[in-house]
């Protein structure tokens, strides 16, 4: 018989991984949506992020304090990104803006290991990933607590764009930067506000990854897992990458247990990007973002 609570949990426990993937992937919707750039170095900022707070830990800083100063750091690290890469590139085709991401993803990389060394770090935030019992179906304590964390940092923001006068400044960006410089928004403003955002979010994922996976250099590499959300949810819109992330999280899941066996297993890993790539040939702008529509 077929065994549907094996099928709940695996469903759940691939749902809550997908929140770990749109956590990445809002870091790159919210560059995106207001410039335009495809920002490559958002898992070099992941990185940074988590190697600097398990850095400071290690060196005896308090928690609170450790988590305040890498706060402040990803802020500034956000805030100078945006001036000295972006500001200088306005109005520089999107290719070439891509490659300044591509080349800011070493620099950061580079700079983390300047600063903290290469060895691996174990990072702990004093949650275990023992499992609940929940009518015999086991879900993450961890998963559970990620999951919490990203729906908070969704709703913080969320809230923040929609009532504030730096969100809705934001908005009008996103929908039309022409309009927008029309009524008197200053951009370098606004895409400061989306980096140091972008910052912050870099952060949290790079705490959660890093204390799953443990903080080392190939925590980057996390970025090629927000790339198939991107694609499914579409690269402007928030909502996508949230969808997307949970939908990619359960197809990886579901097809390593019950298709991965007809192909010797280790399909999980690239599942994804087979449905992504199948979605890109019927729908390009995913399932939410915004249709280009061109007169000619």
């Amino acid at each position: 018989m077929f065994d549907y609570q094996f099928l709940i949990e695996v469903l759940v426990g691939g749902l809550l991984s997908g929140v770990m993937y749109s956590l990445v992937a809002i870091g790159f919707v919210l560059i995106y949506k207001t410039s335009g750039v495809l920002n490559f170095a958002q898992g070099a900022m992941l990185l940074f992020a988590a190697l600097t707070f398990v850095s400071l830990v290690e060196r005896g800083t308090p928690f609170a304090l450790a988590l305040l100063a890498t706060l402040a750091i990803m802020v500034a690290l956000g805030i100078t990104i945006e001036r000295a890469v972006l500001r200088p590139l306005i109005n520089q085709p999107p290719i070439t803006l891509f490659m300044a991401t591509l080349g800011l993803s070493y620099v950061i990389e580079g700079a983390a290991q300047l600063l903290w060394g290469t060895q691996v770090h174990g990072l702990e935030i004093g949650v275990s990933d023992i499992p609940f019992d929940i009518a015999g179906v086991f879900i993450s304590r961890f998963d559970l607590f990620a999951a919490a964390v990203a729906g908070s940092l969704v709703a913080l923001f969320t809230l923040f764009f929609r009532y504030t006068r730096t969100g809705l400044a934001f908005r009008a960006v996103a929908d039309d930067q022409f309009a927008a410089l029309a009524v008197g928004l200053r951009l370098p403003r606004v895409w400061a506000a989306v980096w140091t955002a972008a910052g912050i979010v870099a952060l949290v994922a790079g705490l959660l990854w890093g204390a799953r996976l443990g903080v080392q250099f190939s925590l980057s590499l996390v970025v090629l897992k927000a790339l198939p959300v991107l694609v499914l949810g579409g690269f402007d819109s928030i909502t996508g990458a949230i969808v997307g992330g949970l939908l990619i999280g359960a197809i990886e899941k579901l097809a390593e247990v019950y298709v991965g066996p007809f192909f010797g297993g280790g399909i999980e890993a690239w599942a994804a990007y087979v449905v992504a790539l199948a979605l890109l040939l019927v729908r390009p702008s995913g399932l939410f973002g915004q249709k280009l529509v061109e007169r000619v």
